[in-house]
């Protein structure tokens, strides 16, 4: 690995591009989390078991999409720009064309073959194809940005940022700008849906461009052919599932996604349907990124002097108990539920900031271990589980909505769910995440070996190794 000489040094432009790319990023992937499944259900009259088995099946092609990525960005040489960045500028289009596709309300007179065929194609091309191809990259760039632990960890809490953005605009504006009372009951629009998925996609379209023409990568891995022709992906996989550090914190991201994507879906069902009031959970979302905010501030002092995965562990613990806290009081009035979420997020905030930074921990971990570096590879096997957890949250809420019997046909007329059907609602959106976040403290503190001493040592070890190059 060498670093390119007569480059500006590292500093807020990189941090800006950096964040620009996960704002491009959530526009659509925060959109699909968000309000796909309440698009599908609701306007498109597909059960929400039917939805999230889609949602399922098509993140098992990632086992393919998402290696076969890695490896790419691995093996290439790249040009003038660098490795990793060329692919956002050649995929950032399909990737936002495809998501737009996926929110066509006028197909909803279409016999249900059709539109579930039509979900699982376009669903496919979105995720397992254009958006790995550009997610990929992204991630794995942040090693050939800077090789200091510390801008790593800018990085990490700016690509939460940017996330965070995207987040608030599509938590803040669908709520405001997609539902309409119908019959005195909350009831989503879906032109109004298909035509946010566009403007999001344009969005999504800048902010790549932005992060493409502000990030510059320095660190140059080496490439070819002949690194790699000892390392074939058998032995790649092989090296994986031996590496605890790297299937520890896999681990730790599937259960935080299956409980944070739990929230975030499910508020789809808890404003406009246990509570009836589908302004709140704009109200909600904007006092999320307050959260967030603190967080984010908070994170880099917090991780410098106590750990990333020390904090981690402790925020998430303190997550856990505010969902079983929601649980136990029920409050009937939405304010004090969004008071409590508000809270919540708060503690899933300061994971979120460093996960990314986590991962570079893995990375160089890895080095150590294999005596090889492989950003692209290890990066792509973590998206790829992170994918499953996504998966497995839209599965896990669609298959449980419909034990509980939620009614796309009610849902669809504007009538309001049964109180049993209601009740059920509120209890998947606080104890999944409560069960989610617990494990995730666990995971961090007596599994994941990566604690501050062990990354000081690696980030030494490294430097060293790299110094007699």
């Amino acid at each position: 690995m060498e670093k390119k000489s007569g480059l500006r040094p590292f500093g807020i432009r990189d941090k800006l591009g950096y964040l620009f790319g996960d704002f491009g990023n959530d526009f659509t992937f925060i959109l699909s989390t968000t309000i796909l499944m309440k698009f599908y259900t609701d306007i498109m009259g597909v059960s929400a078991a039917v939805v999230g088995a889609v949602m399922m099946i098509t993140r098992f092609l990632d086992a393919f999409t998402d290696v076969t990525m890695g490896r790419i960005c691995d093996r290439s040489k790249g040009n003038a720009h660098g490795k990793f960045k060329p692919w956002i500028l050649r995929m950032c289009v399909p990737v936002a064309l495809t998501s737009f596709l996926m929110y066509q309300s006028s197909l909803a007179d279409m016999p249900l073959t059709f539109k579930i065929i039509y979900l699982f194609v376009t669903y496919i091309l979105w995720g397992s194809v254009f958006y790995t191809s550009i997610n990929i990259p992204y991630g794995s760039m942040a090693s050939a940005v800077s090789a200091e632990p510390e801008d790593r960890q800018s990085l990490s809490t700016f690509r939460t940022m940017g996330g965070m953005l995207a987040g608030m605009i599509i938590g803040i504006g669908l709520p405001l700008l997609a539902y309409e009372k119908v019959g005195g009951k909350e009831t989503l629009i879906g032109s109004k849906v298909t035509m946010l998925a566009g403007v999001f996609s344009l969005l999504a379209i800048i902010c790549y461009l932005l992060c493409y023409y502000l990030v510059t990568e320095r660190i140059r891995p080496e490439a070819g052919e002949n690194v790699f022709k000892n390392n074939s992906v058998g032995k790649m996989l092989i090296n994986a599932i031996k590496n605890r550090a790297l299937i520890s914190i896999i681990v730790a991201s599937i259960v935080m996604l299956l409980a944070q994507l739990t929230m975030q879906s499910m508020a789809n069902y808890v404003f406009p349907d246990y509570y009836n009031n589908s302004k709140a959970q704009s109200a909600s979302t904007a006092l999320m990124m307050v959260s967030m905010t603190i967080a984010a501030v908070s994170a880099k002092p917090l991780t410098r002097k106590f750990g990333k995965a020390e904090v981690s562990a402790v925020s998430s613990l303190f997550a856990a108990l505010l969902c079983l806290a929601t649980f136990v009081i029920r409050p009937a009035n939405v304010w004090i539920y969004i008071t409590l979420q508000t809270l919540c997020w708060l503690g899933l905030g300061i994971f979120s900031m460093v996960n990314w930074a986590l991962i570079t921990d893995v990375i160089d971990y890895s080095e150590l271990k294999n005596g090889i570096r492989e950003d692209g590879s290890v990066y792509a096997i973590y998206s790829f589980a992170r994918k499953l957890g996504q998966a497995a949250a839209a599965g896990l809420s669609g298959w449980l909505l419909t034990i509980i019997g939620y009614s796309e046909k009610a849902a669809a007329e504007g009538q309001r769910q049964s109180e049993p059907v209601l009740n059920g609602i509120f209890n998947i959106s606080t104890l999944v995440p409560a069960v989610g976040f617990l494990a995730l403290a666990l995971v961090l503190q007596f599994w994941y070996p990566l604690h501050k001493k062990q990354v000081d040592e690696n980030v030494a070890a490294l430097k060293e190794k790299h110094a007699q190059k």
